[in-house]
């Protein structure tokens, strides 16, 4: 089992319907291994319930405390076949946000920001490797397709003399509609500790 992921999960996701999973995520499912192979973030992984275990099956990001391993199953069991608002918004702005995203749940968007402060080359090298894609905000920002249902932007903004470089995160509008808060949290704290990770 994963070391950060409760069993409980795994078993939630045994219980629901393949088919509604494979239509609902576009996951594939493997019936005689009773495995969902889902794409997350670029990689590949097999999602195993019956033995409670998340294995990729090729390259792969290196995990934060198993943040998107836990991500992944709660997408896999949750997740709405919706379109895309084509609306960035802040955590904030996520119905419930405001209050949720703060104290202990404040994202640490400092992360990026620390890593990379001025170095505009380095930030776009490492969100390059981890998959990005240019957008043009901020100073350098760059949008992850975590799923093709999922997006999530990265900007940062350059500091000077006054004020120190800063980072932040936006989703998709439509993200509260696939995810509760703890899980978007969760998703956050993962994309951001990936920035500081080795290659």
């Amino acid at each position: 089992m994963n070391q950060f992921i409760d069993e409980i999960l795994f078993r939630d996701l045994l219980s629901c319907d393949p088919d509604d999973v494979i239509k609902r995520t576009g996951a594939l499912y493997d019936e005689k291994k009773r495995c969902y192979r889902v794409t997350i973030w670029g990689n590949i992984y097999d999602v195993m319930p019956e033995q409670s275990c998340i294995k990729p099956v090729d390259q792969w990001h290196d995990t934060y405390q198993d943040y998107l391993y836990l991500f992944m199953l709660h997408y896999l069991m949750k997740a709405q076949d919706i379109p895309l608002s084509g609306q960035w918004v802040s955590e904030k702005d996520i119905s419930g946000g405001a209050a949720f995203f703060r104290g202990p749940h404040l994202l640490p968007t400092h992360i990026p920001a620390q890593a990379f402060g001025n170095d505009l080359s380095g930030f776009s090298d490492a969100a390059k490797r981890l998959g990005g894609r240019p957008v043009p905000m901020a100073d350098a920002a760059f949008s992850f397709e975590i799923t093709p249902k999922i997006p999530v932007a990265v900007l940062l903004w350059l500091g000077d003399e006054e004020f120190e470089s800063q980072a932040k995160l936006l989703f998709d509008k439509s993200i509260d509609q696939q995810l509760p808060l703890d899980i978007i949290y969760a998703l956050a704290v993962e994309i951001c500790h990936a920035f500081k990770l080795p290659k």
